[in-house]
């Protein structure tokens, strides 16, 4: 998993599972006149408060952030386990919130109060704790704030006319140089400027469905989000994946797309730009 893919949403609910696991090792309940001395039990001491509050609220949360950070998330009848990550989270708010009412349970015929008990430390905690990770966990595919990316991708250096090489290579350090009229990667690509050929003319086959800029400048670029690289021929078929937390280099562009190219000299045409972040 990427760190650079995760979004503040995630970072709620990872923050969230981080708390909730703290407040496992606190106290369950407290009584009233109890010596600090007192040996009380924390969360882990109660077999429904593990099951129900601490263990689902920590599955929850990894199956939150690992749906939305995978390539394919299996299924589970027919549910996306993020689907069920999601449900978890909201059933160990619940949890939480029906133990703090009544942190004795069954117990006791009368209520915790009568008898001088309240929720402890751990038992408040970790109803803050699955409130906020319930909250992003449903929030951030609604909320664009937290939506964004949660740590910056690091800005590169300005930007370089299309063609000539970083100091160090294409995109990271110790990269191999390209020889004379070869593209970035070594070997040409499908839509690339073959050797010999102008800049800007794509071969025969390759129909591009707007026509190019004329006062363009290329530049750098980020993605917020996985998203598709599409053919420069205009068909829906994906040559690569660009990832958040990478620079890549936009050479051209068409219309409202973007004409982007990967590390390894692939180029096609980036259809959605929304949010993209300009080195």
């Amino acid at each position: 998993m990427n760190i650079r893919s995760l979004t503040r949403g995630d970072g709620v609910v990872i923050g969230a599972a981080v708390l909730l696991f703290i407040a496992s090792f606190l106290d369950l309940y407290s009584v009233d006149g109890a010596p600090d001395s007192a040996d009380l039990p924390n969360l882990w001491g109660s077999g429904p408060v593990v099951l129900s509050v601490v263990l689902a609220g920590i599955i929850g949360a990894a199956l939150v952030v690992a749906s939305r950070n995978l390539p394919q998330m299996p299924k589970a009848a027919g549910l996306d386990l993020g689907q069920f990550g999601v449900a978890f989270t909201i059933f160990a708010a619940w949890s939480a919130l029906g133990n703090i009412f009544d942190v004795m349970g069954g117990a006791d015929n009368s209520s915790s109060a009568d008898i001088g008990v309240s929720p402890g430390t751990g038992l408040i905690l970790a109803l803050i704790a699955t409130l906020a990770m319930a909250a992003g966990a449903v929030a951030t595919p609604l909320v664009p704030a937290l939506k964004a990316v949660l740590v910056p991708a690091p800005r590169p250096q300005a930007p370089q006319p299309y063609g000539a090489q970083p100091p160090n290579g294409y995109g990271y350090p110790g990269a191999q140089q390209p020889g004379p009229g070869q593209p970035f990667g070594g070997q040409p690509q499908p839509g690339q400027p073959q050797p010999g050929q102008p800049y800007g003319a794509q071969p025969q086959q390759a129909q591009a469905p707007q026509p190019p800029v004329s006062d363009f400048s290329p530049f750098w670029f980020a993605v917020p989000v996985p998203r598709p690289l599409f053919a420069e021929d205009g068909s829906q078929s994906t040559i690569a994946e660009l990832a958040p937390g990478t620079w890549y280099l936009a050479v051209e562009q068409r219309g409202p797309s973007l004409v982007a190219q990967t590390q390894d000299g692939r180029r096609g045409v980036l259809q959605d730009t929304s949010g993209i972040q300009r080195g």
